[in-house]
């Protein structure tokens, strides 16, 4: 059964690493709905908030696959609510 849940990312200003995770959430793309990015040039951080509906193993994977990045830092979500007929 598939849901919707928030997934949480703050990384440090890196190009490769930004690069990598775009690559992640294209790869994902199937279970992301939409997301948000918010840089903070004054501390050189980035956060991203990224909505996604799937099963709990789809998020799962993914979170984990964002959390081996370096200088990632991931955490997220998951509603109890279930998406009917998909």
């Amino acid at each position: 059964m598939k849901r919707i849940g928030v997934i949480g990312i703050v990384l440090r200003k890196d190009k490769e690493t930004a690069l990598a995770i775009q690559n992640l959430l294209s790869a994902f793309s199937d279970i992301v709905i939409g997301r948000m990015g918010v840089p903070d040039k004054e501390t050189g951080i980035s956060t991203i908030s990224v909505i996604v509906k799937g099963t709990n193993e789809q998020i799962s994977a993914l979170c984990g696959k964002l959390g081996k990045l370096n200088q990632v830092y991931v955490k997220s979500a998951v509603t109890s609510f279930e998406v009917d007929g998909e």
